[in-house]
């Protein structure tokens, strides 16, 4: 059965999620864009208890939330789980829309604005940590350092996007001007790309994978990349290498090599063939004055979806962290 199946509506913006229960999607509605309708999707489990701790994990491009063994570690230690799907992905996604596409970052900051809210004051969260993965990681440090949210306790970015990856070419003035002009003159035009879906297809379990996800909201040969999107990205990438002041100590996890397969071998699954770490590791200290980057052996794209023993060391490494800046600067504050 296909994970979008046997969905049980609760009320028009709440319903039992994809995943199943405990975990609930909450349909969040944004301003109208100039497709029509736009929403984002909260999707929550709760520790047995209840806690006045939760993260919120934001996902990359080309992806949504169905990580739930990075959920219930979480959930393990206390914290309830929220994920936001944000608006043209996943859960989100709708009929009429281009998917993953906007053309400025900040668009963002309404539905993560929504879903702190409801974290924070709604449902009453003391100290939230931020978990962001690729893209998602690029957006959450914007958000972070222009609204400096309170309760922000951490933050857990996993191979953040930092700057463009490819031929220094590429990141050129005159590359740049180049994505600049078309995306500005022919934002929805496309931009070229040879994908060979290798990373999906390592993480998949109908190929060479372990993981269950949703091939519509997580295709293998990904989604179309478009101009208009790609110079908001620039702009963010920029604006992060100025130098940001996130107001929470943070974490950067990345694998410790990159690599780019032309077929399906061994590199596929224990490299980052996706993004360049060496970018990762470079801009990581601009994100926050207090930013610890951690390269893991072996390590994938997606960290937490490596496969063990190194899925074991990335939860370590996540572990050691919570608790010498995240736990511990709590446990001084009570």
């Amino acid at each position: 059965m296909r994970q979008t199946e046997g969905v049980t509506t609760q009320s028009p913006l709440l319903a039992t999620d994809v995943l199943g229960e405990p975990w609930t999607a909450e349909t969040i509605p944004l301003r109208p864009d100039e497709e029509g309708e736009v929403v984002a999707t909260l999707v929550t489990a709760p520790t047995p208890g209840g806690s006045d701790r939760a993260v919120l994990h934001v996902h990359g491009f080309s992806d949504y939330f169905f990580q739930t063994d990075f959920g219930q570690w979480w959930l393990d230690r206390g914290h309830d789980m929220y994920a936001l799907d944000l608006r043209k992905y996943g859960r989100s996604l709708r009929p009429h829309q281009s998917a993953t596409y906007v053309a400025d970052l900040d668009t963002y900051f309404e539905e993560l604005d929504a879903a702190w809210e409801r974290i924070t004051q709604r449902d009453g969260h003391r100290e939230v940590v931020i978990s962001a993965h690729s893209t998602g990681g690029l957006v959450v440090s914007l958000w972070a350092h222009a609204r400096r949210p309170a309760g922000l306790a951490g933050m857990f970015l996993n191979s953040p996007w930092l700057d463009l990856q490819g031929p220094p070419v590429l990141r050129t003035r005159a590359a740049n001007l180049a994505v600049d002009v078309i995306g500005r003159r022919r934002p929805m035009s496309e931009l070229g790309r040879d994908v060979r879906g290798f990373y999906a297809r390592g993480l998949h379990r109908d190929h060479d994978g372990e993981w269950e996800f949703d091939l519509t909201w997580k295709p293998v040969e990904s989604f179309p990349v478009r101009f208009g999107w790609l110079r908001a990205i620039r702009a963010g990438h920029a604006r992060l290498q100025r130098g940001l002041d996130v107001p929470a100590p943070v974490l950067v996890l990345s694998s410790d090599r990159s690599s780019h397969p032309r077929q399906m071998c061994d590199d596929v699954f224990c490299t980052d063939i996706v993004l360049d770490v060496r970018q990762i590791r470079r801009w990581s200290t601009a994100i926050s004055s207090c930013t610890t980057y951690v390269a893991v052996p072996g390590a994938v794209h997606d960290v937490v979806l490596s496969r063990e023993p190194v899925r074991a060391r990335v939860y370590a490494e996540l572990d050691r962290w919570l608790g010498a800046y995240v736990d511990e600067a709590a446990d001084t504050t009570v």
